[in-house]
């Protein structure tokens, strides 16, 4: 009787580890688009727009939506990376001098940004 209760714990166990691993792997897949939304927005800052958003698609799946707007001294972006049926979102804010200061955008670039989209 005690062999048969081990073996169902066990079995109950194991099956709690791979539920925990398969939510693990889909949270990274998600981190994973999230960030390439972020990598895509710092590299294309050098537009004179407030705002813009741009979603990023690839093998004809949405992988990531990014927005991406001025701020007081800075920039925020938003980027939310999809995989499968789960959603990450990433807010990130960056100051005008990190932004220069990491090469993203030229002195008086962000003051130069129009309303306009």
């Amino acid at each position: 009787m005690r062999f048969y209760l081990l073996i169902l714990t066990m079995l109950f166990l194991t099956q709690i580890i791979f539920s925990q691993s398969k939510i693990e792997s889909d949270i990274e897949s998600s981190l994973v688009n999230a960030k390439k939304g972020v990598y895509y927005a710092l590299s294309n800052l050098q537009g004179k727009k407030a705002k813009f958003e741009k979603s990023l698609i690839a093998d004809d799946k949405l992988i990531a939506k990014v927005k991406v707007s001025k701020e007081l001294n800075g920039i925020k972006i938003e980027s939310t990376g999809f995989s499968q049926t789960n959603e990450l979102s990433i807010v990130l804010y960056r100051s005008s001098e990190s932004l220069i200061k990491d090469g993203y955008i030229k002195k008086g670039d962000l003051e130069s940004y129009s309303e306009e989209e």
